[in-house]
């Protein structure tokens, strides 16, 4: 008899998932996370509510299912090359130098726990919590899941304040889930915190085998059709470091976000991530949070006045433990954007859930106590995205241009240079001294500046590593090569080197060195020519050429080209997305990091492309 009940149960839950988000975005409520309008929802179905669903063992085995996915898909959103320390800084409107994005973020995350462990004393001190360590945890966590959709909105995802805090976000994740599993082993396992490196052994091991098999051709066959050799990899390492982390006794969340960093580590395509954003946010993990909501059973928080009183002081905890040591902003930047930032750090959600569902597991923490966690976790994340985005100053729009740097002038980058020159680009060409005569004839048609060398150094000294794309294009193929590779590692995004040798070209293409080759050019523009007239023309020609443009613009994604607002004289001929290739139609939908093939002026082109590519 309880196999119906517990079917109704589930209908329940997953036709509230379906619904939550369509209500969100009918009422206009777009400034409330999906995840907390969903434990809103449960709020309603569940103990505070209506009480029309209970957990049973369908809804406990896909809400576990769902937490374990969740903190995946957070060790996922972890970008690694955030944490490298090339990053070229330049100088922000108020004439400083932009700050090290990690160093910044490190002292303020040092800064940030440390103050979380002064004020857990002071909650253990009033009796509200026994534990120091569980305190410290769930005070200084900070969400990602708000974090990052917040500063994709607020288009801050490419600019420094927004990678500090960014990293900031990354820190505190990956910190405490690790001193959360510290803490489990600590307290369930006898002290066998050294049973944890076998867990990280095993995640090193994986990284090397996905490694080596990653790029087989065998595997890319594999990928298609009904096989989707990929997807299965990746749910197959979940239920492996998750297993893994269960025998040595720490939390199964653990081996989860490590399964989550492996695959980031591994730089899948955007469409393995996709599917798994995907089969996550659309079902496992709506389940979860709904699922929160509905065990939540705020009327009991609200008889223990002991409780009550928690919520604000955690509260104001909470932003205390943040905005202090974000302070340090304020070296660089205003008084506004250092309290927006404060604001958005002090959003925590997940890692709190966890945190409290486990000390609660523990006995650590009463139920109510974990319910009152809970509920300050989602207050959080409700009030600090909505502060951030009032308090970040709005900047006046600019034209933005991409940067061009050639290094070296001959007969291909001088002309080009000066074809690209225009609203959009900015090139700028570096060649070693010439005569007087080459000089005043050559800076009379281009931009150019003199260097003494072609080294990275003397490179340095000028403003070419500041450049968005820089083209390496001197008469010497090692030259090109090894400056290429220097290059690339100072955070410079894109580097395009003319080399005519197959066997530097490929090293180099395995480091995201695009090539050029005078030699391949030729030979494709005459079998092009010979095969396909026409369409050489059609690139050929200024006014009717053929443009790609990358949509980076998360305002447009999932709108259909219908409602598409732009009405510039562009036409777009078809949508790469992954490996398809679709015609586009009306009823067509934008979506991230789909590639744009259009046609039209170059006036209206570069202005898609602005609008499309920066933001």
């Amino acid at each position: 008899m309880e196999q119906p009940a517990s079917v109704l149960s589930l209908l329940i839950v997953v036709t509230i998932a379906f619904l939550t988000p369509i209500l969100l975005h009918r009422l206009k409520l777009n400034f409330i996370p999906v995840v907390v309008a969903e434990i809103i929802m449960g709020l309603v179905i569940g103990k505070s509510g209506f009480d029309v669903v209970h957990e049973d063992m369908w809804l406990s085995t896909l809400s576990t299912l769902g937490f374990i996915f969740l903190m995946f898909l957070s060790g996922l959103e972890i970008d690694f090359t955030a944490f490298s320390g090339g990053k070229r800084r330049s100088v922000l409107p108020n004439g400083k130098k932009e700050p090290n994005s990690f160093l910044a973020a490190t002292l303020i995350f040092i800064g940030i726990f440390v103050f979380s462990l002064g004020l857990s004393y002071l909650f253990v001190l009033a009796g509200f919590i026994d534990s120091v360590f569980l305190m410290t945890l769930i005070i200084s966590t900070i969400s990602l899941g708000v974090v990052v959709p917040t500063l994709k909105e607020e288009n801050l995802m490419k600019t420094t304040i927004g990678q500090i805090i960014l990293l900031v976000a990354v820190i505190a994740d990956l910190v405490t889930i690790i001193l959360l599993a510290v803490f489990v082993s600590l307290n369930e396992s006898g002290g066998n915190t050294w049973l944890l490196l076998i867990l990280f052994a095993a995640g090193i091991v994986l990284y090397f085998i996905g490694k080596q098999f990653k790029s087989r051709l065998l595997l890319e066959s594999m990928s298609k059709g009904t096989v989707q050799i990929g997807t299965r990899a990746v749910f197959m390492l979940i239920i492996v470091l998750v297993g893994l982390s269960e025998t040595v006794g720490a939390e199964n969340i653990l081996g989860a976000f490590l399964a989550g960093v492996l695959v980031s580590l591994l730089s899948p395509n955007q469409e393995l991530i996709h599917k798994l954003d995907s089969f996550g946010y659309g079902f496992l993990i709506p389940i979860f949070f709904v699922m929160i909501g509905v065990e939540l059973d705020i009327w009991s928080l609200f008889a223990d006045k002991k409780l009550l009183l928690l919520i604000p002081l955690l509260l104001i905890g909470l932003l205390l433990s943040k905005m202090i040591p974000v302070y340090l902003l304020k070296i660089w930047y205003s008084t506004k954007i250092v309290l927006a930032s404060g604001f958005l750090l002090t959003s925590t959600l997940s890692l709190v859930i966890a945190a409290a569902t486990i000390g609660e597991r523990m006995g650590i923490i009463t139920a109510e106590m974990s319910g009152t966690l809970m509920l300050v976790a989602v207050i959080s994340s409700i009030f600090t995205p909505i502060a951030f985005k009032k308090l970040f100053p709005k900047e006046a729009e600019v034209d933005k241009k991409v940067k061009i740097s050639f290094i070296g002038a001959n007969q291909m980058t001088l002309p080009v240079s000066r074809e690209l020159k225009s609203s959009l680009y900015e090139p700028m060409l570096y060649h070693k001294k010439m005569e007087k005569s080459e000089k005043e004839i050559a800076n009379s048609v281009f931009e150019l500046v003199e260097i003494e060398d072609y080294t990275l150094d003397t490179l340095a000294k000028t403003d070419a590593l500041q450049s968005d794309v820089m083209v390496v294009s001197t008469g010497d193929q090692e030259l090109n090569a090894a400056l290429s590779i220097a290059i690339k590692a100072r955070g410079v995004d894109r580097v395009i080197a003319r080399i005519e040798r197959p066997e530097l070209e490929e090293s180099l293409r395995e480091q995201n060195i695009e090539i050029f080759s005078a030699l391949n050019a030729t030979k494709a523009l005459l079998r092009a020519l010979i095969e396909s007239p026409n369409v050489i023309n059609i690139l050929t020609n200024k006014e009717t050429g053929l443009y790609e443009i990358n949509m980076l613009n998360e305002q447009f994604d999932g709108m259909t080209l219908r409602r598409f607002p732009f009405t510039g004289d562009v036409i777009i001929v078809r949508i790469f997305r992954g490996k398809d290739s679709l015609v586009p139609h009306g009823d067509t939908e934008l979506m991230l990091n789909d590639r744009l093939i259009v046609t039209g002026s170059k006036e209206y082109v570069d202005e898609l492309k602005r609008e499309l590519e920066f933001y």
